[in-house]
């Protein structure tokens, strides 16, 4: 009794690291892509993309996080998390993050190369690229994060069809340019957390004002892009109409952290964000 419940206070220590509604949201836009082709359902390749991704995912977001440990130390926001707090080991958090992500590459590999290749490539972009070399030097570095955001979408399409089209292409852009309404929202609203981390933002770099145009012009193409690719996916009517009222919520909230600036507006842009990108993918799926 005594080793199952170090086994589960451990595990739940653990949980905390794969941040899982953040990994849910992009696991949920791997399905859909994967979905938003149409073809006959087979849920052995569904179950398998759901996993892999999922171990990927999970996997390069507890080596973001071991990376990360020394920011989130002196952030508020973040100064309770596993790593942060000395829960986790650092030892313990880097293998386990390198195990997960090796067995999620490697399962997408065995399904299908260019699924894998492209996993990979999300992973690489993911911990790489914007954790390691540009997240501390660059505000920028928010745009390569997204990428490797929008990667799961064009996994589960390319997967469903064998190529890279279009339409996956389109689907990757629209997430690409969501993230901004929920990234750079979370910059405004813990600015002075960034500021003590010295970690680079729009914000602190640009000034509020920019920022929130740049999240204005950020929903406006992330709606234009999911549009497209609904139309041209060939959704049904009424999913079409929800995904258009879907969008105008974004882009009025958007408008309003732009025009009427406040603490209010800025939360509620960050939490609608992920409700609609959520509902968007369910609409692409169905």
């Amino acid at each position: 009794m005594l080793v199952l419940r170090q086994v589960k206070a451990k595990a739940r220590s653990y949980l905390p690291l794969i941040k899982s509604l953040q990994t849910g949201l992009l696991l949920s836009t791997g399905i859909a892509g994967y979905l938003s082709a149409h073809t006959p359902l087979d849920l052995g390749v569904l179950m398998g993309l759901a996993g892999s991704l999922f171990l990927a995912i999970s996997g390069s977001t507890i080596l973001n996080m071991w990376y990360d440990r020394d920011i989130d130390t002196v952030m508020d926001r973040t100064h309770n998390r596993p790593l942060a707090s000395g829960k986790v080991s650092k030892q313990e958090a880097f293998w386990l993050g390198l195990f997960l992500s090796f067995v999620g590459v490697g399962w997408a590999i065995l399904q299908d190369s260019l699924f894998g290749l492209i996993v990979f490539a999300g992973l690489f972009f993911d911990v790489v690229v914007y954790t390691i070399w540009l997240k501390r030097r660059t505000s920028w570095s928010i745009v390569w994060g997204g990428i490797s955001g929008g990667i799961p979408i064009l996994t589960g399409r390319a997967l469903a069809i064998g190529q890279i089209d279009l339409v996956g292409i389109l689907l990757m852009m629209a997430v690409v340019f969501w993230i901004p309404t929920h990234i750079l929202t979370f910059n405004i609203r813990y600015f002075n957390d960034y500021q003590v981390a010295r970690v680079p933002t729009f914000p602190s770099t640009y000034g509020f004002e920019a920022t929130r145009a740049i999240i204005a012009l950020s929903a406006i193409l992330a709606a234009a892009s999911i549009g497209v690719a609904g139309v041209m996916i060939g959704i049904q009517a009424g999913a079409l109409r929800l995904m258009a009222v879907l969008s105008t919520g974004l882009l009025l909230l958007s408008f309003a952290t732009v025009f009427r600036p406040s603490e209010q507006a800025n939360f509620s842009l960050f939490k609608y964000a992920s409700i609609y990108m959520l509902a968007s993918m369910i609409m692409l799926s169905l």
